[in-house]
C-alpha cells in the first residue's frame, strides 16, 4: 500500500468537479496540477484550483516537448484524464511511474469515442457502462481497471445518463485510484471481450435532423437521446424549424401506411405525428404546429 499518492488531472467537465472533490476528501491523495482543455477552459477548475492551490496548466499540445518538461518537475505518480480532448503519446502516457488512466462514459471494448450516451439511447441499449482503463496509444483501447454497468430504462433521456455519469464516474475513479495505491489491481485486457469492440463518431451539427421514416421506436429514441442538455432533435415545416424535447410511444398503435413526419392530431397538450410504422405521441416541442402539417428533413420543406 502506498501511504500518498500524487495525480496530474486532466480534466473538463461537471464530471470532472465531482471527481475532483471525491478525491480532495482524502487525505492520502494529493492533486499537484489540473490540466484544462486549452480550447474550453472550464471555470469552475479554473476555481477549484486557485481555491485549492493547484497549479492549472492548458497547453494546444499536451505531447509537445515543452509541455511535458514543465508537468516533469511535478512529479506525480498517476496521470488522471475525465473527458479530456486531447490524445496522449507514448511519452506522454509512460511518464509518470504509475501511468496514466481514464475514466470513459462508455462500456468498453464497446462504445469507444465520443457521445457514448447520446448513442446508447440511439442504438436502443438496455445499459451503458463506466469504465476505468489504463491509457494506450489507441482511441479507449487500453487495459480495464474497473467497469460498472447501470440499466436503460424507456423513462430515461440524455439528460438522466448524464446525471447518473456524473456521480457514477466520480464514485469509480476514486476506486480506481485507491486499487493503483493499493497495488491490487487485476487488470481485463479489451481484446478477451472482443476483438472488434464498437466505436461512435462525434456528433455534429445537423446530425440532429430527425428522419420519420423510421419506427416509432426509433423516433422516440432518437428525440430522447438528443433532448435537452443536447441541441435536440429537429424537423422542419416550411422553412421552421421544430424542436423535439420529448416523446411517449402509444401502446397499441396500429402499423400502417400514411406519411411518415404528417401531424395527425394536434391538441394543447401534444401531437402526434405519423412515423414509418405507426405514429408517435410528441409531448413537448418548441415551434409552430398545426394538424395536416408535414415535417421533413429539409429546411425549405
Amino acid at each position: 500500500m502506498k501511504d500518498f499518492i500524487t495525480i496530474g488531472y486532466f480534466a473538463d467537465g461537471p464530471w470532472a468537479h465531482k471527481a475532483f472533490e471525491k478525491l480532495m476528501q482524502d487525505e492520502t491523495i494529493h492533486i499537484s496540477f489540473i490540466c484544462v482543455r486549452y480550447d474550453k477552459r472550464d471555470k469552475v477548475l479554473q476555481e477549484l484550483g486557485e481555491k485549492n492551490h493547484i497549479d492549472v496548466l492548458y497547453s494546444p499540445n499536451v505531447n509537445s516537448a515543452e509541455f511535458i518538461e514543465k508537468v516533469k518537475k511535478y512529479e506525480a505518480d498517476l496521470f488522471v484524464s475525465m473527458s479530456f480532448n486531447q490524445i496522449f503519446k507514448k511519452e506522454l502516457i509512460d511518464l509518470p511511474p504509475m501511468k496514466t488512466i481514464n475514466c470513459h462514459a462508455g462500456k468498453l471494448p464497446y462504445y469507444r469515442g465520443r457521445n457514448i450516451l447520446n448513442w446508447v439511447l440511439i442504438n436502443d441499449e438496455k445499459e451503458f457502462g463506466i469504465t476505468v482503463h489504463y491509457v494506450d496509444e489507441g482511441v479507449d483501447t487500453g487495459d480495464i481497471i474497473l467497469q460498472d454497468i447501470y440499466p436503460i430504462t424507456d423513462k430515461d433521456t440524455y439528460q438522466t445518463l448524464l446525471e447518473k455519469a456524473y456521480t457514477g464516474c466520480s464514485g469509480i475513479l476514486y476506486r480506481a485510484v485507491k486499487l493503483l495505491q493499493s497495488g491490487n489491481v487485476k487488470i481485463i485486457k479489451q481484446n478477451d471481450i472482443s476483438a472488434a469492440g464498437l466505436y461512435c463518431g462525434i456528433r455534429k451539427e445537423n446530425d440532429e435532423i430527425l428522419d420519420w421514416n423510421q419506427d416509432s421506436r426509433s423516433v422516440f429514441n432518437f428525440i430522447r437521446a438528443l433532448t435537452y442538455p443536447g441541441p435536440c432533435a429537429c424537423s422542419f415545416i416550411e422553412g421552421r424549424r421544430i424542436k423535439m424535447i420529448s416523446a411517449e410511444l402509444v401502446p397499441g398503435a396500429p402499423s400502417y401506411k400514411g406519411i411518415p413526419g404528417q401531424v395527425l392530431i394536434k391538441t394543447k397538450e401534444f401531437c402526434l405525428v405519423k412515423t414509418k410504422d405507426s405514429y408517435i405521441k410528441i409531448t413537448d416541442y418548441e415551434g409552430m404546429i398545426k394538424t395536416g402539417d408535414r415535417m421533413g428533413m429539409e429546411k425549405n420543406g
